[in-house]
């Protein structure tokens, strides 16, 4: 299965290249006969991909990672999204035993003090029910974009993720902020209220501030820490890296 899978990066870089969003769905799900997942925040980059999902009606299970820390405006946008398009998305919730370790050992808050808590909070409220969420898929489809940060620039549109064993499909690798902004707008998709009040990158609510101008996008995740820490451990392999296909094959 690996190495059947490995032989599509290729190819399906090349489809990507040239593709409009829908498009690159749509190969996607021609070129793979197993089990794809959407990961969704409900950030604007993921509204775009539920929306184009829509469109093309591609058989992908649409999943989010609900950390029991997400702002009001989430769940409300997750509503909208669902009822607009006539879809469920199903929620993964962090195991109570774990979250109930966690508290016990750190605090309620106890990511604030320290980048391993930070990262034991992450691990517990997203990392494991990611594994959960991905557990048979043969594909990972993201809303990473290259430009949101330096660890992400590498990723390219496809990637071999050895770790997990499964393709990861960045559709929207190439589009700049802008870019996903107006193609919500011309095609109305819903969106989070809070991008409007400078919140740009949306996570738990806690880890979560509105920008200030001319402050990258990602200022407003984990604010406290260094600009090289701010991965919450979903996108990056065990040794700190967003992987690269070449990598992995090598």
């Amino acid at each position: 299965m690996s190495e059947s899978l490995l032989s599509l990066v290729e190819p399906l870089n090349a489809a990507f290249a040239s593709a409009t969003l829908p498009d690159r769905l749509r190969a996607l799900r021609k070129a793979v006969a197993g089990r794809i997942v959407f990961t969704t925040s409900l950030g604007i980059e993921d509204q775009a991909i539920i929306h184009a999902l829509a469109e093309t009606k591609a058989d992908v299970d649409v999943v989010t990672l609900d950390t029991g820390r997400l702002f009001p405006e989430t769940y409300e946008l997750w509503q909208r999204t669902e009822e607009k398009y006539a879809l469920r998305i199903k929620a993964l919730y962090p195991e109570a035993r774990a979250v109930e370790a966690l508290i016990a050992d750190q605090g309620i808050n106890g990511f604030y003090y320290g980048l391993d808590m930070r990262k034991a909070c992450c691990e517990v409220r997203k990392v494991e029910p990611l594994a959960r969420a991905l557990a048979g898929a043969q594909v990972w489809v993201t809303g990473l974009r290259g430009d949101q940060n330096a660890h992400r620039s590498n990723a390219g549109f496809i990637e071999w993720d050895a770790q997990r064993g499964l393709l990861k499909a960045n559709p929207l690798f190439d589009f700049s902020r802008d870019d996903v902004v107006a193609y919500t707008k011309a095609n109305e998709v819903p969106v989070n209220a809070l991008h409007e009040k400078g919140f740009v990158s949306i996570g738990c609510a806690p880890c979560t501030r509105a920008i200030e101008p001319g402050e990258p996008e990602r200022a407003g995740r984990w604010w406290w820490e260094s600009e090289d820490k701010k991965e919450c451990g979903l996108h990056v392999s065990a040794e700190g890296r967003v992987s690269r296909e070449k990598e992995a094959a090598q």
